[in-house]
């Protein structure tokens, strides 16, 4: 029987070698940080120099342990078991036991990551994730419409003046940054126009050109693109970061309708201000328009005769009533991806971006349903 003994302050380690050929490890005293420090590096080397042997440990003798000593023993384990022989650990009280469980490494099998869903299941997921969201889509326009005759009925029950404010934010707010692009916009088209047209002679049309387009077309989509950027965006993450805050749930247990008390200001307030932003992005942009008219030669009073003779009555009122359908898209669609908000702060971006995405998408399909509507009525 071969005997080593490496003592320490507080703790003593001795190393044995049986007549069998197990290598056993002896420690007793109190294993502390300070002690096990000490001990870690003849403790590794004895459990290395084990081999495929088996490694007893007799720890009978140890009357305190903490996180460090039995970070050791699970150490003195795993060095054994990684050189191919077993481990035993003799004598140690119960409470140390499961002291060192706590930090031993887990030996939980980790499983295999699953294999990717089939192109079947990613379909069908799809569809079920588009039946859920036209199901909230059409919840959601019932509970507004609901609201909004409500409203109607009794105008009592209208916020009147969270609805002016919101007004205010998004109508006021925004003119500036509507008529600066909208001047651009009527620039820009006009130019672009007077390039083909002066090969046939026909710089004069681009007043034509301008007022229809602008009026009926233009002036109203870059409007409510606008709005859905800066207004939407916003409704969306107003209204999520109170559904991640919980104050949705509360207006629900006080009895207060969400649909009516954060919605229905929001949609009048859009339906209200959309228009005036259209009027505004049309006459700024013929403004600009202007601008390039008198460059090639024309005077004002032939630019403002050829729109009114172009222009028809519809085309002014067809412009500001896709301006309020425009309107109460981009408001409904923001509120709505405000109310489906998660948890958290990551949940409110993901919102504000599928408010303004959506909100682009539903302004380009009601456009082109006006216009298919407009085609097949003669207007």
């Amino acid at each position: 029987m071969t005997t080593a003994t490496s003592s320490r302050r507080g703790a003593v380690l001795r190393t044995t070698t049986s007549e069998r050929g197990d290598r056993v490890l002896e420690l007793e005293g109190r294993l502390d940080a300070s002690s096990t420090a000490r001990l870690w590096r003849d403790a590794m080397a004895a459990a290395r120099a084990a081999g495929d042997r088996p490694l007893i440990v007799e720890a009978g003798a140890v009357d305190y342990c903490d996180g460090a000593g039995a970070a050791l023993l699970a150490a003195i384990e795993e060095a054994a078991e990684q050189g191919g022989g077993r481990f035993e650990l003799r004598g140690l009280r119960e409470d140390l036991r499961e002291l060192v469980a706590l930090v031993a490494p887990s030996r939980q099998e980790v499983a295999p990551p699953p294999p990717p869903p089939s192109f079947i299941v990613r379909l069908g997921r799809s569809g079920i994730q588009t039946g859920r969201d036209l199901h909230r889509l059409v919840s959601f326009t019932g509970e507004a419409v609901i609201a909004l005759a409500s409203v109607i009925r009794h105008p009592r029950r209208l916020r009147m003046r969270d609805t002016v404010a919101i007004a205010e934010r998004a109508g006021l707010g925004a003119m500036p940054i509507v008529v600066g692009v909208g001047f651009l916009l009527g620039l820009i088209l006009a130019f672009q126009g007077a390039i083909p047209m002066k090969r046939f002679a026909a710089e004069i049309f681009v007043a034509d050109l301008l007022g229809l387009s602008m009026l009926r077309e233009l002036g109203p989509l870059m409007a409510a693109i606008l709005l859905t950027a800066r207004s939407g965006s916003a409704f969306a993450a107003e209204i999520g970061t109170m559904k991640v805050n919980e104050e949705i749930d509360a207006l629900t247990t006080m009895g207060l309708e969400p649909v009516r008390f954060l919605v229905v200001p929001r949609v009048l307030a859009a339906m209200a201000v959309v228009p005036a932003l259209a009027t505004a992005t049309s006459l700024s942009g013929l403004l600009g328009g202007l601008l390039v008219y008198r460059s090639l030669g024309f005077p004002t009073v032939t630019f403002i005769n050829r729109i009114v003779d172009m222009v028809e009555p519809f085309d002014v009122i067809g412009g500001l009533l896709k301006a309020m359908v425009f309107g109460i898209l981009v408001a409904g669609v923001g509120c709505l991806r405000g109310i489906e908000t998660g948890h958290g702060a990551q949940a409110v971006g993901l919102s504000t971006t599928s408010a303004v995405v959506s909100g682009i998408v539903a302004i380009a399909v009601a456009d082109g349903l006006f216009a298919a509507m407009f085609y097949v009525l003669g207007i």
